[in-house]
């Protein structure tokens, strides 16, 4: 896939998809399927993060190469996984979308050719929140204007887990946090190190299922990120 790194200036992405995968059996095949369709040279790595079906199983006959966690370590850890083999296989950029059907896998090409542009671009759902519940609605506006503020730019849609992002940028970028939070810790740790971060918009299945957030626990991570980082 061609893409253009600066103006006037091509460069040729060898890029991959990370899916943070858990119990996601009835899903991640048709979003692997999806990606192949989309993207059909583009190398889809599932990460198992400890599953106790068949998640694996599925993902590898769809097409996927998969790493597998026996030990559930949370999202973050999951996409730091795979973060770190899409480094060891020299890729040029990632792609990050979720294994519960969520995202639109034919909208892959577009977030990847927005990093002709930016270092990293989010799949916004600022749009069309049509069908967002309303709960979710309002936690994303503030946990989105947190992050904004901590990270020192103008970020849309910070809790989107589908997301382009450059090699440079996961090199660089090492967030602390393990779970649902670690996607905040990216933005953050991205924007104070003077990364671009870019959006486009996307649209979402709201009631996708098999969500693995608990909204008391990851509402206390997520103030103890923000806590963490305004004092420095």
């Amino acid at each position: 896939m061609a893409l253009r790194a600066e103006p006037g200036r091509a460069w040729l992405v060898k890029a991959m998809a990370v899916i943070p995968a858990r119990d996601a059996e009835a899903t991640i095949a048709d979003v692997v399927r999806g990606l192949k369709r989309a993207v059909p040279d583009l190398t889809v790595l599932v990460v198992d993060d400890g599953s106790t079906d068949a998640t694996s199983a599925r993902a590898r006959e769809a097409g996927a190469d998969v790493i597998r966690r026996e030990v559930n370590g949370g999202k973050g850890a999951a996409l730091q996984t795979g973060f770190d083999e899409a480094l060891r296989r020299r890729a040029d950029a990632v792609l990050t979308l979720d294994a519960d059907g969520q995202h639109d896998p034919s909208y892959a090409t577009k977030l990847l050719q927005g990093l002709d542009r930016s270092h990293v671009v989010i799949g916004s759902r600022d749009a069309d929140r049509t069908g967002m519940p309303w709960l979710r609605r309002a936690t994303n506006t503030v946990t989105t204007w947190f992050v904004s503020r901590l990270a020192g730019k103008r970020i849309q849609d910070s809790q989107s887990g589908y997301r382009a992002i450059r090699a440079e940028v996961l090199a660089s970028v090492r967030p602390l946090s393990r779970r649902f939070d670690y996607e905040s810790e990216f933005l953050i740790g991205a924007g104070r190190q003077g990364f671009d971060i870019a959006a486009t918009p996307v649209p979402t299945l709201y009631n996708a299922p098999g969500s693995h957030i608990d909204p008391f626990r990851d509402t206390i991570r997520f103030v103890r990120l923000v806590l963490r980082h305004w004092i420095r």
